[in-house]
């Protein structure tokens, strides 16, 4: 009888442990927050740059898009669909429903794809004054 309460305590702590191991492995810093600078490659008015601005507001991601035109505003982000290691931007660029697929490829670079069409790659801003 003690070793069956000695047996139930140690797995239920090993239990407990694992849960408490998953929950600090999530809490770590959120990969897709800050700015990065996306160029999408080959789109009809040549190569697209961008900076695309995130944070994370009320347990979502959201933000703006900002372009090299000079006094134009930068554009809110509708929406942001999030994966394990991957996002789904959409926004208005041009007058149009606009989405960009982006991938963690490592620390500080990502790849992908704008409209599922021209090759987006992008690169984490170490710079928080810089544009597009």
């Amino acid at each position: 009888m003690k070793n069956q309460r000695v047996f139930f305590a140690g797995l239920f702590l090993l239990l407990f442990s694992f849960l408490g191991a998953g929950a600090q492995a999530t809490s770590g810093p959120d990969y897709f927050v800050g700015k990065w600078s996306v160029t999408a490659a080959g789109t009809p008015n040549g190569d697209a740059k961008f900076i695309v601005n995130l944070q994370r507001t009320d347990g979502k991601l959201d933000g703006t898009i900002e372009t090299a035109e000079p006094g134009k505003a930068p554009t809110k982000i509708d929406k942001v669909e999030e994966k394990d290691n991957s996002i789904t931007v959409y926004f208005v660029g041009g007058g149009y429903d606009v989405y960009l697929n982006l991938q963690k490829k490592d620390d500080d670079h990502v790849a992908g794809s704008l409209m599922d069409m021209f090759d987006a790659k992008g690169e984490r801003m170490k710079d928080a004054n810089a544009k597009p």
